[in-house]
């Protein structure tokens, strides 16, 4: 078994977050699914397989070793990051979600939804990322 970082393997930056190279499309989001650490990998694939049953069109990136989730390829509704003890979800206009994620940011609209090993509350989760697609999406 080969560790992070090895030749096939990514490496894992601060908190656990692993270093993937920036792309479009499901492959480098997959690539980081599959480096994510211990119980965080099965959070991602949570966080994921949701995205996808609730917005089947959902376009998908790496940028900043950060996977993104958005309606066409230039704007996000959110993203996906590592911590040490927890799965940053980033909603960009996620104080205008129904209630909003409680965690807030430096940028009024954004907000965070930090998950912890314990669990994603999936039926909260699918009802932001529903609410999500139906706001412009965060254009970077």
């Amino acid at each position: 078994m080969m560790t992070p970082g090895e030749a096939g393997n990514p490496k894992l930056l601060s908190g656990g977050n692993p270093q993937i190279p920036k792309g479009d499309g499901d492959g480098p989001v997959q690539a980081y699914i599959d480096a994510m650490p211990g119980w965080k990998q099965a959070i991602g694939r949570a966080i994921d397989r949701i995205v996808e049953r609730e917005l089947p069109d959902v376009k998908k990136a790496v940028k900043w070793n950060t996977p993104f989730y958005g309606p066409d390829g230039t704007h996000w509704y959110l993203s996906v990051h590592c911590f040490t003890n927890f799965v940053r979800v980033t909603f960009f206009n996620g104080s205008r979600l129904s209630p909003p994620p409680e965690k807030t940011s430096k940028y009024p609209d954004v907000r965070y939804y930090d998950v912890p090993e314990d669990g994603l509350d999936e039926d909260q989760f699918a009802d932001w990322v529903r609410q999500a697609s139906h706001l412009p999406g965060e254009k970077l």
